[in-house]
């Protein structure tokens, strides 16, 4: 198993996930895009689409992240990621890959280096094609053009957006002599949440369990028995996924909700990678992110499907290349 692997699930899911992201009804998502078990582009209208509700405007200049996105907010049915191509990442995921970038140019982690890097991608215009911006992108730039240091500007946000690069973090990194440490003060530049610094912080035991040898469903319940039930899940498993992630878990993006939901796909498909992520992809609400949890672990675990990185608009280096 290489590192890269963690990175590269994760990528995966949720470029699978994405024409579905945060349809809510599963019934809708089967009827517009069929079995998500391949690549598509997201369409317009998006039926379950509440993205018309936000609202940004920036202070000034250091606050403009929208740019030619602008026009589409407030407008009821837009896709989140309309966009977007078929393997394309959402933009939390294109930040992603430019901190496994970034890190594997300079050869360690700073801090300031990457709040520079997230600053010049955010304030480029064309940088990104992602009509969507997380509140937590939202939350960090009014700070921002309020005058803040951008040590300062990460807010309490709870959703499980926060995390989508922790990843690649994992895999650029896997020699770090306090990696937990590392990730959650990663984490915590823009979201400054207990509950989604502690399941970074899970997140990341899980994968160095896994790295050592541990099985999925040993590392799950030993690692993250205060977030899942494995004994409950196995009286579940039977059960269909639309039930469990709808009626046990939220499929929605809260991380109190979203990652039990991300750990139980997870363990229920503990050893088959494209399984878990097409049944993550078609059980809705925030599939991308869950994406992170879900393609992660079980990229670790097991064999990825060389179609799936063929497909994926991320060009690996040779350095990069899973073995």
């Amino acid at each position: 198993m290489t590192t890269t692997k963690i990175f590269l699930g994760s990528l995966i899911a949720d470029a699978l996930a994405l024409p579905g992201h945060w349809y809510y009804d599963r019934a809708a998502l089967a009827r517009d895009y069929g079995q998500l078990d391949c690549y598509q582009a997201p369409r317009n209208p998006h039926p379950d689409s509440i993205f018309w509700r936000s609202n940004y405007e920036a202070l000034n200049e250091k606050g403009e992240i929208l740019h030619d996105q602008a026009p589409f907010w407030g407008i009821r049915g837009i896709h989140y990621h309309q966009l977007l191509k078929a393997g394309d990442n959402t933009v939390n995921y294109q930040l992603a890959q430019e901190l496994f970038a970034t890190i594997q140019k300079n050869g360690f982690y700073d801090s300031d280096a990457w709040l520079q890097k997230y600053l010049s991608c955010m304030l480029t215009p064309g940088w990104h094609r992602d009509t969507y911006l997380e509140e937590y992108h939202r939350g960090f730039f009014t700070r921002y053009s309020q005058g803040k240091d951008p040590s300062k500007c990460g807010i309490r946000d709870e959703h499980i957006g926060g995390l989508a690069q922790v990843p690649a973090l994992l895999a650029v990194l896997p020699d770090h002599p306090d990696l937990r440490a590392l990730v959650k003060q990663h984490v915590a530049l823009t979201h400054r949440h207990s509950n989604v610094l502690r399941a970074a912080d899970c997140l990341t035991r899980l994968h160095l369990r896994i790295r050592e040898g541990v099985p999925i469903r040993d590392a799950i319940m030993t690692e993250a028995g205060d977030w899942f039930s494995s004994r409950k899940a196995a009286k579940r498993e039977h059960r269909a996924d639309l039930e469990i992630i709808g009626s046990v878990f939220s499929p929605a993006c809260y991380i109190d909700q979203a990652f039990p939901a991300a750990l139980y796909l997870t363990w229920k498909y503990h050893d088959d990678f494209s399984a878990g992520i097409i049944a993550n992809a078609m059980v809705g609400g925030d599939s991308c992110h869950r994406g992170a949890v879900v393609g992660s672990l079980l990229g670790a675990a097991n064999p990825i499907e060389d179609h799936w990185i063929e497909g994926l608009n991320y060009t690996l280096t040779p350095q990069e290349t899973p073995a």
